[in-house]
């Protein structure tokens, strides 16, 4: 009932406009990383997924009254946005030995122009020690810059677009290997930005 409700909200209310389909597995763990244009992120990209996504947060997002139990019932991961937030990364760990997909906004923050953020290494650190597969989205639309709530309750017009499984070396954690991994995640965000036409 709650899937179908956020696929009539987003397909069809905010018009979410597929241009290359998803291709995460259809069982087993993986990672699920975009970048974050708005509040309204989660929901748009959990509208066009068959496969419940464990987003990882803010914190903040659990307190607003008109969403906030929806993130509480898909058991969204919150994260503490002032430092790094161990007991959101292992919950991340745990969702991932549960054969659950876990979405990351690897920029840490909401964009605040069509340029990406430099990436945080978390993504490649938490992939690495799993071994689980990594698939890049790209996101862009109307809702750019916009908390949950304006976001949610104006209609918008939104593009995404998902790419393969990242390709990077696993065989260490250092910082050299994990800033080289974040590279190729963020390329192949970049890549997918690119085939949208945004600017």
């Amino acid at each position: 009932m709650l899937y179908a409700g956020n696929v009539l909200v987003s397909r069809v209310y905010h018009r979410v406009e597929v241009l290359r389909p998803p291709r995460l597995p259809r069982r087993g763990p993986a990672i699920l990383v975009c970048n974050h244009i708005s509040g309204l992120d989660p929901l748009l990209i959990q509208s066009v997924s068959r496969r419940v996504i464990t987003w990882m947060m803010a914190s903040e997002y659990y307190d607003v009254k008109a969403i906030g139990w929806v993130f509480r019932t898909v058991e969204a991961i919150p994260v503490d946005r002032s430092g790094r937030d161990l007991a959101a990364t292992r919950a991340a760990l745990r969702a991932l030995a549960a054969d659950r997909i876990v979405g990351i906004f690897p920029e840490g923050r909401i964009e605040t122009d069509h340029a990406l953020l430099p990436f945080q290494t978390g993504v490649a650190l938490i992939a690495i020690k799993t071994g689980v597969p990594v698939y890049p989205a790209y996101l862009d639309g109307t809702q750019r810059g916009k908390e949950m709530v304006p976001a949610l309750l104006a209609p918008q017009q939104a593009r995404l677009a998902f790419g393969p499984a990242v390709g990077f070396a696993r065989s260490s954690t250092s910082r050299d290997a994990l800033e080289q991994a974040t590279d190729k995640i963020r390329i192949a965000v970049e890549d997918l930005k690119q085939q949208c036409g945004a600017a």
